[in-house]
């Protein structure tokens, strides 16, 4: 298998792209720039990631450690060869519960999917070995460089010695026979110490059987007599059992008869309806609104009416108020002018005054003559006619003035009420507020008057509508009321309607459900049932006292037969004694052939590991003598695993635990190299990953393991990431590595 390109957002890589070449490939970078973020993602495309796992002390699980950075979801692509194939896996995630769940293999530059290929054996197909073997030998790591024991390597390397088949792990066949030893017996627990136990209370159980099973047959008697009574009365039960359910039956055909009824009472209400072309209620609620609607504009137009009729009474008052004026029919101009100069012109009587004026003459002239006659002097009684005159003329003057007076306040009185002129002028300004008031009622009682009418002509226009709409029905409407009580009537038949099919379908729903709980109808040929001689109660209470009895003796029976099962029937006991001696037998039988087949399995693990061990032990040897520059003749390796390394020209081993740091890494990536040699599959060329794993060597032994590394990356792909730049200096003229600095992504040196 070669790689050709990744692409990844995997933890800190974000859509970062790294192209590989064929053979060795130096990848340097310094550390916390992806280097370790790479590898696992690699082995996550091709074997995906492991939901299951959880965190632990000091170490996340993969899919909480690689989380993309910036919150996104894990998501890869590797194009790849695999033998004459170009393939392009893709890996997304689709539910954050199952990072990278989600798996496509196509051939490269097309949409054609690899058939067989999918997420969970994409790794074991590609490379041959299944994760834990990849893991173990050519994916390796810093500070993981060590090999550890493992199922799956074991049964890899088991395969590799015997029959080829991968089924078989010595580990997991000890585990296994070791549990089933400890479930026959493992100290005092286990099946061999529990079937003991059950014999010995076996036995102890057959002592204690005869007295019970005779108390027991005493008991059954008695218990068959009161069973074959209670069977009596059950058997009376039942005929009243079956006298009920004629009575239900019955009951039943009086529902249905009722059902029907209500059904023809709701369909002639319905025939009706129609017949009389009885509106829907939303025609009726609506036309009944429209009266309600009606009466409360009549009611607008009386209040309006009302107000009229007010408007009116206050113009009728303002009329009379001005006719009593007395200057009425003069406008209020006029009026003002009049009260200015109520009377110019006053007629004085004249006859009273002629008669005084004749009267006082007279006496003039009598009083001269009389003064004349007596004095004989006719001076004297010139004068005193002329005095006289001169007096009665005055007199006249002041009676005539004083009569246009009394004429002038008199009439004055009688026109206005007053003869002051202040008064009558008031009189004449109080005259033309009077007219503005008249006016003003006149107006109000023309706009009421109008607006009564107009309300009045909605009366009757809608009157009319109502009319019109209810009389297509009810032809005998003649006015409102008749129509609101047809209306009514309507509505009360519609109601009547609702009610009577509402009952119809409550009546036809209780028998439907009457007719699902009826019991069967009675055969034709029954027989006729009569009525039971006694009731319900007083069998039920005879059945309840016979039941009591019976259930303090079958009490009785169940004491004695949990005694007897406690002891145990004698024959059934017998046979579990026989069985039980027999199941110990073979228990114990069996125990001895696990433990045989333990040390059988041993022995030939034994054989297996002297098989395997020193093939790759040798190849181990000739690698890490390359790397140490011949410092150690021999590589030594246990059935676990576990490396002892020996020096050069000493012969004697010496274990890894003894070595330096450095020398213990190089001795393990000796075995890993190894193990590669001999667990990988040479047809599918797997790449070596190694992730720092030459960190801790010196120069010299660094530049022995690229050397090797290079000739090794002749045959198959290896990935070099590390945190040096000796690694890149020893292959700076070598074209056939490939060199990249992973600082800034994709840049070549």
């Amino acid at each position: 298998m070669l790689i050709r390109r990744m692409t990844a957002t995997f933890g800190r890589l974000r859509e970062q792209t790294l192209e590989l070449r064929d053979g060795l490939n130096i990848l340097q970078a310094p550390n916390e720039t992806g280097k370790s973020t790479w590898c696992a993602f690699l082995l996550s495309m091709l074997y995906g990631v492991n939901t299951k796992e959880r965190d632990r002390a000091g170490l996340l699980a993969d899919k909480n450690r690689y989380a993309p950075w910036d919150g996104g979801s894990m998501s890869g692509r590797l194009d790849c060869r695999a033998g004459e194939d170009a393939l392009t896996l893709f890996r997304t995630t689709r539910r954050p519960t199952a990072p990278m769940g989600d798996f496509q293999a196509l051939y490269t530059g097309t949409a054609d999917p690899v058939p067989g290929l999918t997420g969970a054996n994409c790794g074991e197909t590609l490379l041959g070995v299944s994760r834990e073997v990849y893991a173990r030998s050519a994916f390796i790591r810093q500070g993981g460089v060590a090999v550890t024991q493992d199922p799956g390597l074991e049964r890899r390397i088991a395969a590799l010695v015997t029959s080829g088949e991968e089924d078989t792990s010595y580990t997991e066949a000890v585990e296994a026979l070791k549990k089933q030893l400890n479930r026959r017996r493992h100290n005092r627990t286990g099946q061999l110490p529990a079937l003991e136990a059950e014999l010995q209370e076996t036995e102890a159980q057959l002592a204690s059987q005869a007295e019970l099973a005779r108390q027991r047959e005493s008991l059954l008697a008695r218990s068959a007599e009161l069973e074959a009574r209670e069977a009596a009365l059950r058997e009376e039960l039942a005929v009243l059992d079956r006298w009920e359910l004629h009575r239900k039956r019955q009951d039943l055909q009086k529902v249905e008869d009722a059902a029907l009824q209500a059904e023809e009472t709701a369909a002639a209400l319905r025939r009706r309806l129609e017949e009389e072309h009885v509106p829907e209620n939303d025609v009726t609620g609506r036309l009944r609104g429209a009266i309600v609607n009606l009466n409360t504009v009549r009611k607008s137009a009386e209040k309006a009416q009302g107000e009229y009729q007010t408007a009116k009474d206050a113009l009728a008052r303002a009329e009379e108020a001005l006719a009593a004026s007395p200057f009425a029919g003069q406008t209020a101009e006029e009026g003002r002018r009049a009260a200015a100069d109520p009377l110019p012109h006053v007629k004085r009587p004249l006859l009273p005054l002629l008669l005084t004026a004749l009267a006082c003459l007279c006496v003039s002239l009598g009083a001269g003559y009389g003064v004349y006659f007596y004095c004989h002097n006719l001076y004297a009684g010139l004068g005193t006619a002329a005095g006289l005159l001169a007096l009665t003329a005055v007199l006249t003057l002041f009676l005539w003035k004083r009569a246009g007076k009394q004429a002038r306040t008199t009439i004055l009185t009688a026109r206005y009420g007053t003869a002051d002129p202040a008064e009558i002028a008031a009189l004449g300004e109080a005259y033309g507020t009077l007219l503005a008031d008249r006016d003003a009622a006149k107006a109000e009682a023309a706009a009421k008057s109008a607006a009564a009418q107009g309300l009045w002509q909605s009366v009757d226009v809608n009157a009319d509508g109502i009319l019109e709409e209810v009389r297509r029905f009810a032809p005998a409407a003649y006015d409102i009321p008749s129509a609101d009580a047809a209306l009514r009537a309507s509505a009360l038949l519609r109601k009547e309607l609702a009610e009577a099919e509402k009952a119809a379908h409550e009546a036809r729903l209780r028998a439907d459900f009457q007719t699902e709980q009826a019991p069967r109808p009675e055969a034709p040929d029954a027989p006729p049932l009569l009525p039971p001689e006694r009731d319900r109660e007083a069998v039920a209470e005879d059945l309840e006292t016979l039941r009591t009895d019976l259930s303090a003796l079958r009490s009785s029976l169940d004491r004695i037969a949990g005694r007897l099962h406690a002891a145990g029937d004698p024959l059934a006991l017998r046979a579990a004694a026989e069985r039980l001696t027999d199941e110990i037998a073979g228990l114990e039988g069996e125990y001895a052939a696990i433990e045989l087949a333990m040390s059988t399995l041993a022995r030939a693990n034994t054989q297996l590991q002297g098989r395997f061990s020193p093939a790759l032990g040798q190849r181990a040897a000739e690698i890490f003598d390359g790397l140490t520059g011949g410092a150690y003749g021999g590589v030594i390796l246990d059935k676990t695993l576990r490396v002892s390394a020996e020096p050069a020209g000493t012969g004697v081993p010496r274990d890894v635990g003894y070595l330096s740091a450095g020398a213990a890494d190089q001795l393990y990536l000796a075995v890993r190299l190894a193990v590669c040699d001999l667990v990988l599959p040479p047809e599918n060329a797997v790449p070596i990953v190694l992730d720092d794993a030459l960190a801790s060597f010196d120069d010299a032994r660094c530049a022995a393991a690229l050397d090797f590394l290079r000739k090794e990356a002749e045959t198959r792909q290896i990935l070099l990431f590390t945190c040096h730049s000796r690694e890149a200096a020893h292959f700076r003229n070598d074209p056939a590595v490939s060199i990249q600095v992973l600082t800034a992504p994709g840049e070549r040196v």
